[in-house]
């Protein structure tokens, strides 16, 4: 009976992994307010929840609030710009250091008059954005700005080439100031792909820069944080050699080894015919590819170029990865946008990263596999951005897709609830500005701020008993519908060991040669942590708050123990009723027999 019981389990635990895949849940986010160009996330009322920054029309802003009742996300704060401007993109954070986010927008002249964009920044207080607190800024940039940490005091800066200068330069936070950024001779690429992130594993967060060299071809430049100065080392990176067309730069930790590795999707042809991604590691001038094989069938799938020169009414988006673990085992995945390339489709794929099979990636042990047949993926035509996104804040990343088709020239929103590996664990990590602590001005609540920079690295030892590390760089990239969280979720595979190891970086003042890192030990699986580094120069007093997420499975054996509980039940009921109606009948037996008796 007890073999019995346990089949059932394993039974029951089957069916209902059986059903693991994508699942549209776009009508129980959005309701009929499905539409729109996403450009940006951020926990605008400090609830703890991810807010969407979504823009209608070219010129009007929504920030959609999450809500625990369907529709679960609700827009409830509006701005609109002149009916001339368009919006070109999005930028959450705290530009004056009160602890409330603010929102930085670039827009444009709706006719192309002319290409400089225009910065806006938006003043947030009491977690509402009046139009009429604003700042304008008095210069014009060429491309969309990067929002970094340029000088370590946790308020965001505003790094770009402006129209009155021919090199970069940088607006400090809170005080508005321009200042020179760094001294390089390089002109800067358009589109960039530029990143504050840590490349040389001190947990201080570096510049990555993508310049154009003499020759007009694209090279990538690293400046290190050196005392809190930015210092250009090594030589400068090219592109690699057989490549045409570049798209945009991203950064993961593509082998679980605690580095951040630097990935480039590429195509050797101008059409993108034939298209790759490449990945090289830190200290190394080397480009090893990690996904060349793009036919699916018959049929040869390829990159979407980008074209520069667009009609108000269009959208061109450069070719971009979007990282994100969505299988949580601690390899980061990543969502592309392909298209055939016979031009009759386009939509949106994942990418898993798996052991490499192939003698092009050994090195690195780990490549890119295309999931081609994912049937709600699939389902949507014409895609132009995906990218990741805990929708239900329980730490597994689902999928949010932007495509064409929408009657009012809006792009079409499409959110995909993800199912897989729900036995699988994690950590998700938050970073604030640590600004203040309980003492924060208006008694505002600090949790709403986007911060770029913070660096986390963990170590922990998998189910095979093995040492793993991983690490990530929270907001490295602002640009170009680069869409990224302002946490991260860090996969830890099926293993419930507890992390021997987090720590966390931010990036350091000028003068300050100390590393600014705490660590932290034996942190529980399936939390999130929210990490206030307050005071910046005293680690030891940083403060993390631990909210635990309880895994699926929990669930999953819990519905499972009732199922076989409900199981025996019945059957001890239904053996109970046969013992019944035995003893009932040896009662008219017994009763019969006492009557015959007496005759």
């Amino acid at each position: 009976m007890g073999r019995c019981y346990l089949f059932g389990l394993f039974l029951l635990l089957g069916l209902l992994r059986a059903g693991q895949g994508l699942q549209n849940v776009t009508a129980q986010l959005f309701g009929a307010e499905a539409f729109g160009t996403l450009a940006a996330f951020g926990d605008f009322n400090a609830d703890k929840q991810t807010d969407l920054f979504v823009v209608r029309g070219g010129n009007e802003l929504l920030i959609f609030l999450a809500d625990q009742k369907e529709p679960y996300f609700k827009p409830k704060v509006n701005l609109s710009m002149k009916s001339y401007e368009v919006i070109t993109s999005v930028v959450p954070g705290d530009y004056d250091g009160d602890s409330q986010m603010d929102v930085l927008l670039t827009t444009q002249p709706q006719n192309h008059v002319t290409d400089e964009l225009s910065v806006i920044i938006f003043w947030g207080r009491n977690q509402t954005l009046d139009s009429n607190r604003k700042t304008v800024l008095n210069k014009t940039f060429h491309d969309e700005p990067l929002v970094m940490d340029f000088n370590g005091d946790l308020i965001p800066d505003i790094f770009g080439v402006t129209n009155d200068s021919d090199g970069p330069q940088i607006l400090i936070g809170r005080n508005l100031s321009w200042h020179p950024a760094v001294d390089t001779k390089s002109k800067m690429y358009i589109p960039h792909s530029h990143a504050f992130i840590d490349l040389n594993s001190d947990f201080t967060a570096d510049l990555f820069l993508t310049t154009l060299s003499s020759s007009q071809q694209i090279q990538f430049e690293t400046w290190v944080n050196k005392d809190g100065n930015f210092s250009q080392v090594g030589d400068i990176k090219q592109k690699p050699e057989d490549v045409m067309v570049v798209g945009q730069s991203v950064f993961a930790d593509f082998d679980g080894d605690g580095q951040t590795e630097h990935l480039l999707p590429a195509c050797a042809d101008a059409a993108c015919q034939k298209s790759a991604i490449y990945l090289s590691k830190p200290g190394l001038n080397q480009w090893i590819p990690v996904l060349q094989d793009f036919r699916s069938k018959d049929t040869l799938w390829g990159f979407v170029p980008y074209k520069s020169n667009q009609s108000s009414t269009e959208l061109s988006i450069p070719i971009t990865l979007h990282i994100g673990d969505y299988n949580m085992d601690g390899y980061p995945d990543a969502l592309a946008i392909l298209r055939n390339t016979s031009g009759s489709n386009q939509q949106a794929f994942l990418l898993e990263n798996v052991p490499c099979n192939n003698a092009s990636c050994r090195s690195i042990h780990r490549m890119f596999k295309v999931y081609w047949e994912l049937y709600d993926l699939n389902q949507i035509k014409d895609a132009v951005v995906a990218t990741f996104f805990d929708i239900y804040e329980d730490g597994i990343l689902d999928i949010i897709i932007l495509s064409k088709g929408y009657f009012n020239k809006d792009f079409a929103i499409h959110t995909l609830k993800n199912n897989f590996e729900a036995d699988a664990y994690f950590v998700k990590v938050i970073v604030l500005s640590g600004l203040c602590s309980n003492d924060c001005p208006s008694k505002v609540t600090p949790f709403g701020v986007n911060q770029p920079g913070p660096y986390i690295m963990y170590t922990t030892v998998d189910a095979n008993g093995y040492l793993k590390n991983g690490s990530a760089g929270q907001l490295s990239q602002s640009a170009h519908f680069s869409l990224q969280l302002p946490y991260n979720v860090l996969g830890l595979g099926r293993s419930a060991n507890f992390l021997d190891h987090l720590c966390v970086g931010i990036p350091r003042p000028v003068g300050e040669k100390s590393v600014r890192k705490q660590e932290w030990t034996a942190i529980i699986p399936n939390s999130q942590l929210i990490v206030i580094p307050y005071p910046h120069n005293v680690p030891r007093s940083w403060s993390a708050k631990l909210y635990l997420t309880p895994s699926n499975i929990v669930l999953l054996t819990a519905i499972a123990l009732i199922g076989v509980c409900v199981f025996i039940l019945a059957i001890i009921g239904i053996l109970h009723w046969q013992e019944k109606k035995a003893d009932d009948r040896e009662k008219r037996q017994e009763a019969h027999r006492f009557h015959f008796d007496a005759m």
